[in-house]
């Protein structure tokens, strides 16, 4: 999945509405920036939006869903801990989403 099919799936699966073609959603007072691939405020209120069990360990950072789908993102260097994190995040958030029927 490309970022942008990450992030679209994440907010589908936490009823966040995108306006189309943008990182942007939409909210009840407006339009604002919504990317917790890029931001820790937006990772984490999505983590606890839906209820996801993060692990942290010396093999990387683990984000855990209500289902048991375990997401792993293997940490190489101290610094990648933050992207890691709010990567497995995304992608925990991801596997949530409803599927698409046609």
């Amino acid at each position: 999945m490309t970022d942008r099919e990450l992030l679209e799936a994440a907010a589908k699966a936490a009823g966040i509405e995108l306006v189309p073609g943008t990182k942007r959603l939409k909210n009840i007072t407006g339009i604002a920036v919504w990317n917790p691939l890029d931001d820790d405020g937006d990772a984490l209120r999505l983590a606890v939006k839906l209820k996801l069990e993060i692990d942290i360990s010396n093999n990387g950072i683990a984000a855990r869903t209500q289902r048991g789908e375990k997401i792993l993102i293997e940490v190489k260097e101290k610094d990648c801990a933050y992207a890691a994190t709010r990567s497995a995040i995304v992608r925990a958030a991801a596997s949530l989403a409803p599927k698409e029927t046609t």
